[in-house]
């Protein structure tokens, strides 16, 4: 019975570590904003720099320490990782949900978003499943004995899960688990389908009485229903209170507003265009590659010229800055500004270039592989 509840736990923990591991370095950089969370939580904004490279290696460690584990390699020593790893992120995990510091760990990336709660139920369980590991560490036997089988195949799974997470870093996630997905219809995401609810609020008043001083609370509604409105002897005191009291349904897309320098909206004017557009995403002009913004300008020009595609310029920066920034590297395209939320979503690069049309993402691309003007105007362009 021992044999079969540690191999369970192995096998149980292996793989959670694995999938956990895999899903994140499939989006390190995401991942890598989840970390400048925490650093932002606990004042260690000095990290910040390095969140990316940091995520890069968390995630490997994972991805290590479960295959490590499956295959029984150095039962010892793993086990102590596991469990120093796991303490850690149950403690983590605890202090994000009871002081609500974080609203998702990032556990699971954007495939499986966790609220705190859960994802600390979830750290409590492995951590009775890995203290039992570490108690019977003694009883795990290695897949392969020789010790020259278990380094090339421990070599193997740290280069090929380091290289997964740096391809995905220079080359946008495998699967793409952000609302911004190819083919995804940007308008449609925005809105809630006929049917759903959107949340329910209670808004909650606090009255005085200007003759008798008398004080109470009143919700909205009885607010309404009593006409205690129409008493002049009644006044509002300070702002009401709202209270979510039924969470309703939630668009993927519910925090996207597109504006000029003068703060006019231009959301539905630009992702509505019924044309090709060339929405080039630099949330953050001051780290923006400054190489990739000198292409992808050239690319614009082009496009305009040979086949009056619109090209735009999203970022998150102040006018002054962005203006400064079009003055220095002569841009062409015309520039928009959203928060830096939807637009770190939209495409994990800076810069990142999304194909539009109509509402629809055509195709987007990290800068590292945007297509040739050549090539876009072939595939895309021309017909």
């Amino acid at each position: 019975m021992k044999n079969i509840a540690l191999t369970f736990s192995r096998i149980f923990v292996g793989v959670l570590f694995m999938f956990s591991g895999l899903i994140k370095a499939n989006d390190p950089l995401g991942f890598g904003y989840k970390l400048q969370e925490y650093f932002e939580v606990f004042h260690m904004d000095f990290l910040g720099p390095f969140s990316t490279g940091i995520a890069i290696l968390l995630c490997t460690l994972e991805i290590v320490l479960g295959a490590m584990l499956l295959f029984g390699f150095w039962g010892k020593k793993v086990s102590w990782g596991l469990l120093l790893l796991i303490i850690f992120f149950t403690l983590l995990t605890f202090v994000s949900a009871f002081f609500k510091v974080v609203t998702s760990c990032g556990c699971f990336g954007d495939a499986i978003p966790l609220t705190p709660w859960q994802s600390f139920s979830k750290d409590l369980v492995l951590l009775v499943l890995i203290l039992y590991i570490f108690l019977n560490k003694n009883l795990i036997q290695p897949v392969f004995k020789t010790a020259q089988a278990q380094r090339n195949i421990s070599m193997a799974v740290i280069v090929i899960s380091l290289l997964f997470g740096l391809y995905t870093y220079n080359f946008l996630p495998v699967i793409d688990f952000l609302p911004y997905k190819v083919g995804a219809h940007i308008p449609s995401l925005m809105v809630i389908p006929p049917g759903e609810k959107p949340d329910e609020f209670q808004i909650i008043y606090h009255l005085k009485n200007k003759a008798t001083k008398a004080e109470k609370d009143l919700s909205d509604k009885e607010y309404l229903k009593t006409e205690i409105w129409k008493d002049n002897n009644w006044e509002i005191i300070g702002d009401p209170t709202k209270t979510l009291i039924k969470k309703g349904y939630d668009p993927k897309i519910k925090d996207l507003i597109i504006t000029d320098a003068s703060g006019t909206d231009y959301t539905k004017e630009l992702i509505e265009n019924p044309y090709y557009s060339l929405v080039f995403v630099a949330y953050n002009l001051k780290d923006a590659n400054t190489k990739a913004i000198g292409d992808l300008n050239a690319l614009a020009l082009n496009a305009t010229q040979q086949f009056n595609i619109r090209s735009v310029l999203l970022t998150s920066n102040s006018a002054s800055d962005a203006e400064k920034f079009i003055k220095k590297n002569n841009l062409f395209s015309e520039i928009f500004y959203a928060d830096a939320v939807p637009l770190k979503s939209m495409v994990r690069a800076n810069p990142g270039v999304m194909l539009l049309k109509n509402g629809v993402i055509i195709n987007k691309w990290h800068f590292h592989n945007v297509p040739n003007f050549e090539q876009l105007s072939s595939k895309y362009f021309s017909k």
